[in-house]
């Protein structure tokens, strides 16, 4: 199921969030300041892509909490906020339907990555 739902979800959007992805993380890339905030940004085009099936955990590698916390908090000043309340506008659309609810529930999904992203890794 989690295959046929990726499709759909590719097919339908999940290809354009990602290159909105890739291409804002290309342009923070460009300073060194702004690559952790590009890799970061990747992390959120590779859930973008296929998000079914896969998870989002605290990452055993992690830099510390004290860091992960100021890095996050400066990432919701650079974007975090625009893009989560994108995912939560459309996570919210999404979920007026029975058939959107599994595409609402992985916007919320994106939306949890898209506030926290610094110490998380996706699983799956």
């Amino acid at each position: 199921m989690n295959i046929f739902l990726n499709i759909i979800w590719f097919i339908f959007g999940g290809v354009m969030i990602a290159v909105e992805y890739v291409c804002s993380s290309l342009l923070m890339m460009l300073t060194i300041v702004g690559i952790p905030f590009g890799l970061q940004t990747m992390k959120l085009a590779v859930l973008a892509l296929f998000p079914f099936g896969k998870q989002i955990s605290v990452s055993p590698y992690s830099m510390g909490g004290c860091l992960n916390t100021i890095m996050n908090v400066l990432w919701w000043i650079v974007g975090g906020i625009p893009i989560a309340v994108t995912h939560l506008g459309w996570g919210l659309l999404f979920c007026i339907t029975i058939i959107g609810i599994p595409f609402g529930i992985q916007h919320f999904k994106l939306m949890r990555l898209a506030f926290f992203p610094f110490g998380k890794e996706i699983v799956g």
